[in-house]
């Protein structure tokens, strides 16, 4: 036909036709303001580096999701797409689950298959390095330490690390409640351990009363699950200096948005605690962050890997938090993207709010792959494609895109060929991963830990102070005459004494007052 669109053949030979039926998909992706360029349009096996497959710089605080069995390359995608959003000043935040997205950090090395992609895909690649921080949770492994304290970290979310059910995530609540409102800190896992035993001891069942009805026996299983939790090592992920998510938003000297790079290798088989915190970050960015609305390009794009691990096993208070962070998220700015094997890992009310996806193949050898299949290519427009055919038979490197258009529309599905990333493909020296550490400017701040005077040490005084009291003897006393006034409970005793006054003076109203919490009961002190 006269009309049709040519591209060259990948081979250089000459022109190859763009068939008819994929010229519609072709014209969705011809955006007219920045855009991030994924890769070229493949049809029937044939790539089309003229048909450029992008998704507007403004839509990606709408979401999404990057899916695919493994091996088919997820990861190269997330620093395809990190590379240029950091061009294009976005910082960017990378969990590293297996320890190989550091060499985002150094130039890429050519050779003939990054050559060939780049032909392929109509790409200009010249190898770069982008500015790069790496983090580390609990500063364990390469990075600067990324701690939370516990009052911060909040019940809900502190629930689902220790495995709690519905009940005792509840009453975790109320001692949270009853340690903000008594001005006992909850710096790390000791300070809530010490708050619960007292609560559960002699001295503190009185006080169980009074927020409502804990009973001792729950109390007991979540003091068994704290000692158990910090019997695994985990006590360093909970502390000071708290990790400052505002430290994610910063751009490098060169206007490039710096890619925050949290290392995880080392906690890889702790995945309920990392994907956990993974949550935190994103919580605190969003009860810190003012609302901006639209904007041209996202404050943030946030890229949570392993994304299945946070829904497994999940309440529903705790799914439906999830759904209110990520749908009122975007108004202030930040986008965030699910990266996980299959969108089935992803529950639906959040998997509806995800306007861009890039499906990588998918396996099918079970019945329960098939299902899987079947329910991935519902979750996609009606396509001119066969996408349980292709789902299946896409190589690594491709994937089948769909994007939110300029105007907020749903761009159609694509088979893509992605581009090569221009740095590293692999991690850098460990050695050298260190070095870029030390020489952070967040190093001086979150390097070393600090364990100041908080809720066990206000306990223990207290414990000591009532000590010689509790050895005088007492004359009996008819049980009628006694009364709450006249016997204040230990905790009473504390938030009386002249340390806690003045403590409480030095620090003005951080203490002493109840503490505001967001969606998952996460809270900011001390900022």
């Amino acid at each position: 036909m006269s009309d049709s669109a040519t591209t060259p053949a990948p081979d250089g030979s000459g022109p190859a036709q763009l068939p008819e039926p994929a010229r519609p998909i072709a014209a969705g992706y011809a955006f007219t303001g920045p855009a991030l360029d994924l890769g070229a349009l493949l049809w029937d096996g044939v790539c089309h580096p003229d048909a450029q497959v992008r998704v507007p710089l403004p839509m990606l605080n709408r979401h999404g999701l990057v899916a695919g069995a493994t091996g088919t390359g997820k990861t190269k995608t997330l620093q395809l797409i990190a590379e240029q959003l950091s061009a294009q000043g976005v910082p960017v935040f990378l969990a590293d689950v297996k320890g190989d997205l550091s060499g985002i950090a150094r130039p890429g090395q050519g050779g003939d298959r990054v050559s060939t992609r780049a032909a392929e895909t109509g790409q200009s690649w010249a190898a770069e390095g982008f500015p790069v921080e790496f983090l580390a949770l609990g500063g364990i492994g390469h990075g600067i330490p990324v701690r939370a304290t516990v009052t911060s970290f909040g019940p809900v979310l502190l629930s689902k690390v220790l495995g709690l059910n519905r009940t005792q995530e509840q009453s975790l609540g109320l001692i949270f409640h009853y340690a903000d409102t008594k001005g006992l800190e909850l710096i790390d896992l000791k300070d809530l351990r010490a708050v619960v035993a007292f609560l559960t001891s002699d001295e503190g069942k009185p006080e169980l009363k009074g927020i409502g009805g804990l009973s001792t026996a729950t109390a007991g299983v979540i003091l068994r699950s704290l000692t158990a939790f910090e019997a695994q090592g985990m006590a360093d992920f909970f502390g000071e200096p708290e990790f400052d998510t505002a430290d994610l938003l910063r751009l490098a000297p060169d206007g490039r948005g710096l890619v925050s790079v949290l290392e995880l290798p080392a906690v890889q088989d702790k995945p309920q605690l990392f994907s956990t915190f993974l949550m935190w970050l994103l919580a605190d960015l969003f009860h810190d962050l003012p609302e901006v609305g639209d904007v041209d390009k996202p404050r943030l794009v946030f890229f949570f890997d392993e994304a299945h691990l946070l829904f497994h096993d999940a309440s529903d208070a705790f799914l439906d938090a999830i759904t209110q962070t990520v749908r009122l998220i975007r108004s202030k700015g930040v986008g965030v993207f699910f990266v996980t094997q299959t969108p089935k890992d992803v529950p639906s009310d959040v998997l509806g709010q995800l306007g861009n996806r890039v499906q990588h193949a998918l396996r099918a050898f079970t019945p329960d792959d098939q299902k899987a299949l079947k329910a991935t290519v519902k979750t996609f427009p009606d396509s001119p494609y066969d996408l349980e055919e292709l789902l299946t038979g896409l190589g690594t490197g491709e994937a089948v895109v769909t994007v939110l258009s300029e105007n907020g529309a749903p761009t159609p599905v694509a088979a893509t060929r992605l581009r090569a990333p221009e740095s590293l493909l692999g991690p850098v020296d460990p050695a050298e991963l260190d070095r870029a550490v030390r020489e952070s400017p967040l190093y001086g701040r979150y390097a070393q830990a600090v364990d100041r005077e908080s809720a066990y040490e206000k306990l223990t005084a207290a414990q000591a102070q009532a000590q010689p009291s509790a050895e005088a003897p007492k004359a009996p006393r008819p049980k009628r005459e006694k009364a709450p006034a006249e016997d204040p409970s230990l905790v009473e005793q504390v938030v009386g004494s002249g340390m806690f006054k003045s403590l409480a003076r030095s620090v003005g109203t951080q203490l002493g007052r109840e503490i505001t919490r967001s969606l998952f009961g996460t809270a900011r002190r001390g900022r």
